[in-house]
């Protein structure tokens, strides 16, 4: 497989064998944290929605869409109000979750661009060596899957550049997608029947044929569930990563969610019917969790990838109040759905109310094991949550930044700065105030406003070193 030959052309270059990186990476990786914590090694689930808006909650206020299960959770863990997909786009914000990166250092500016470089270090990886199964099930958009059979977007011989799935990046178990699939029947065009193109893969590069058939987001979690099963019955922690496709075009519901919503326009009714199935998904795991008698040692997080699809009005996504939606640096294309439930450790509800980002799940779960001093692929754009987790911590240490296409922004506790024109010229927002970004502050806070150009200014140069591979350590020191 080339991505494995080129990790391993790229071991060898900077002295490390095949058959010693994993030892040499566990040796690295297993260093307590300065505050001598250790491992106790709970089972880590990372669950997330394409295209959910913030507004798309029962929790967060929507009228009519009915998230049970997400409600439940907001109310029994921790509700993250303030928390940001690293990118207003899906692969960018993907790879932010696995690396704690962001996705500007290794080339994944959008989506069907770039791919998981191999010298990058995925959460999956890492926990590989301390003992814990992985699985991937759901959307990957990460690179491609498949090098023979022309599919999805890059998929066949045109992508092979950009082949890396995810069972080449520390994933045992897979059923995946390279990108979107229709939310109902998934395999099938909703308009024609016909074959839809992309198919759901497996970690032996073998396609799936057998179940396929109904809402998306159970044909996911009827793979996720016995592949938790078989983690609890070997007493192996675990550590999946759960991406519905769930409410990305084409949306479809089936007839059970339909009827859920008679009477509102059928744009309406599928997009509410297939998130309604989606949190029936969510709740089915949560009670196998019970179930299995490891839910009280499981982190289970949920979030979105950015915005809502379309223009407001247009299409039925709600971004809560916020400006804009998919694709904009405004609040509304990057604050999204935030939870944990944790329940041996937290006793919910708990609201954080600082901003917190996809890019923290990387170290957040690190430092949760132990690894806080673990040499990685450095810098990790993303912060630790553990004391906002344990009430330690009241505000963020450091800025969250972001750049898609044209666009910039910084955001830190209290201010944002925005640009739309690659930083020629800027807003200024007080989010604290003004977090619908209605009025700009920039001539009349000057000094706030320089300071944090300054600060994107050197992590866009910092950004700028890391895509040329100036972070790729030479050995384990």
């Amino acid at each position: 497989m080339e991505n494995a030959k080129n990790r391993r052309d790229f071991l060898k270059a900077v002295g490390l064998g095949v058959a010693d990186v994993v030892f040499r990476r566990t040796v690295c990786m297993a260093v307590p944290s300065p505050d001598g914590r250790q491992s106790s090694r709970p089972n880590i689930i990372l669950c997330m929605a394409d295209d959910q808006g913030w507004g798309d909650t029962g929790y967060n206020g929507h009228p009519i869409l009915r998230t049970p299960n997400l409600d439940e959770m907001a109310r029994t863990g921790i509700r993250f109000d303030r928390f940001y997909s690293a990118a207003p786009v899906c692969s960018p914000t993907r790879g932010s979750c696995l690396t704690g990166r962001h996705p500007f250092r290794y080339g994944i500016f959008h989506a069907n661009v770039g791919h998981m470089r191999p010298e990058e270090l995925t959460l999956a990886e890492v926990l590989k060596t301390q003992g814990y199964t992985t699985g991937h099930f759901g959307k990957w958009h990460l690179g491609t899957l498949t090098k023979t059979l022309v599919e999805s977007n890059r998929g066949g011989p045109r992508g092979l550049e950009h082949y890396s799935p995810p069972w080449e990046n520390g994933f045992d178990v897979c059923l995946s997608t390279e990108a979107k699939v229709p939310t109902w029947d998934p395999m099938r065009d909703p308009d024609t029947g016909e074959p839809y193109g992309t198919h759901y893969w497996k970690e032996d590069s073998t396609r799936e044929t057998e179940n396929l058939e109904g809402d998306d987001s159970r044909v996911i979690m009827d793979r996720v569930i016995p592949f938790l099963r078989r983690a609890a019955e070997g007493r192996t922690p675990f550590f999946t990563v759960i991406w519905f496709h769930t409410p990305h075009r084409p949306v479809k519901a089936g007839p059970k969610y339909l009827a859920m919503y008679a009477g509102r326009p059928d744009r309406e009714r599928h997009y509410y019917g297939c998130l309604t199935a989606m949190d029936e998904q969510v709740g089915r795991l949560r009670n196998e969790l019970r179930d299995l008698g490891v839910a009280e040692n499981t982190m289970l997080w949920f979030c979105a990838d950015n915005g809502p699809e379309g223009k407001a009005g247009e299409l039925p996504g709600s971004a809560g109040p916020f400006r804009g939606r998919k694709r904009d640096l405004f609040e509304g294309g990057i604050r999204v759905p935030g939870l944990l439930e944790w329940p041996g450790e937290i006793q919910g509800p708990l609201v954080v109310e600082a901003p917190c980002c996809t890019s923290d799940y990387f170290p957040t779960i690190l430092e949760v094991l132990g690894l806080g001093s673990t040499r990685k692929v450095e810098p990790v754009d993303g912060v630790t949550l553990l004391p906002f987790i344990e009430g330690r911590m009241e505000e963020r240490p450091t800025p969250i930044a972001f750049e898609s296409d044209r666009q910039l922004a910084l955001v830190d506790n209290r201010y944002k700065i925005y640009s739309s024109d690659g930083g020629e010229t800027f807003q200024l927002y007080d989010l604290l105030e003004d977090p619908v970004e209605s009025r700009d502050l920039s001539r009349e806070k000057p000094g706030v406003l320089q300071s944090m150009k300054e600060t994107l200014s050197s992590w866009r140069f910092s950004c700028k070193e890391s895509l040329d591979g100036k972070d790729y350590p030479s050995s384990c020191q």
